[in-house]
């Protein structure tokens, strides 16, 4: 179906007629007077006008559609009825630029695998709302609760390690979190929270939080990322190391208990990927049946034409066009006047 944004701007479409009416009442001997041209017949002169005024004028009324905005709408599409609310806080705080974690063979960062696992996670919650939050020295949400899937995946991917400080603030992101589910009459209030480290910042205890969490019905599942063992050169050749010594499981898991949800241990993606499976048992929350059309943008089409007659006129204009027309018109043949 085609329609128009704003019909009101079809109203102007007559405007050049008014323009035109008033400059040819002022004009001398009823016709418009047009520099370096005295030496032309008022038949050619009235001709050229016309065709001139009929090029501004198809050119002014493809700038006035491409203003109303034309559109295609295409068929409604109804919305899954049922589905949760789920709020992803993500930690991008220093340490998950650390490189522990293996995807399909090749060794790369934290925070690489959460976008890698947690983008597939996204697109699997279809029916869902999801939100997403980052958090390191503050917590910001990036993305409120929405079925557009898409666009918290995009936001997801374009987040950089450090965007938001160093540190780690656990607590204000649920504080965050809770905030937004508050505006939700009926939700499973879900929060699935991924960090590699402890709460070192922010104004809000981790345990406040989560128990301000509890109290509003939120569900937390926290998850720890980090490999326990990781190898690392030295000069006296490789050792091992624990990679996630910083990370505070007991905390996470005090989080996770006081809000009756669960700690999951993601040393690797096949870890991470269980989080799935507890989620999907979780019971949808029936809504209001919601649809919507897909639309399509047209307007680029009249602005495009417009562009290009404005292109023709420029060069109509010219000496050099002006003087060939001319020629060709003076040779063309003529039939005899009987």
């Amino acid at each position: 179906m085609l329609t128009v944004v704003w019909p009101l701007a079809l109203i102007l479409l007559p405007l050049p007629l008014i323009f035109w009416r008033r400059q040819t009442l002022h004009a001398e001997g009823g016709r418009l007077q047009l520099p370096g041209i005295s030496q032309t017949s008022k038949a050619t002169l009235a001709t050229q006008t016309r065709q001139t005024r009929k090029r501004y004028w198809l050119m002014w009324c493809l700038l006035v559609l491409a203003i109303a905005r034309p559109q295609w709408l295409g068929d409604p599409i109804e919305l899954p009825s049922q589905g949760r609310d789920l709020m992803l806080a993500v930690d991008l705080s220093g340490s998950m630029q650390i490189e522990d974690m293996v995807i399909d063979g090749k060794v790369v960062d934290r925070f690489t695998l959460i976008q890698h696992v947690v983008s597939e996670f996204i697109e699997r919650r279809k029916g869902d709302r999801i939100g997403l939050i980052l958090f390191a020295d503050h917590a910001y949400l990036q993305a409120p609760l929405t079925q557009d899937r898409r666009s918290v995946a995009q936001f997801l991917k374009e987040a950089q390690i450090g965007l938001v400080g160093k540190q780690t603030a656990i607590g204000e992101s649920i504080a965050l979190a809770v905030k937004r589910f508050d505006k939700m009459d009926e939700s499973n209030r879900v929060l699935v929270l991924l960090t590699d480290g402890s709460n070192n910042a922010g104004n809000i205890e981790p345990q406040q939080a989560a128990q301000i969490a509890a109290n509003r019905k939120v569900t937390i599942y926290t998850v720890g990322v980090g490999a326990d063992v990781m190898e690392r050169r030295t000069l006296f050749g490789r050792e091992r190391v624990n990679p996630s010594m910083d990370l505070d499981e007991n905390q996470l898991q005090q989080i996770a208990d006081a809000t009756h949800g669960r700690y999951f241990r993601a040393r690797n993606s096949e870890e991470l990927e269980q989080i799935y499976q507890e989620i999907d048992k979780l019971e949808p929350v029936s809504r209001d049946q919601l649809s919507y059309r897909p639309q399509a943008e047209l307007f680029y089409w009249p602005l495009a034409l417009a562009l290009l007659t404005s292109l023709w006129i420029a060069l109509s204009q010219l000496p050099f066009f002006t003087r060939a027309k001319n020629l060709v018109l003076s040779a063309t043949p003529r039939g005899n006047v009987r």
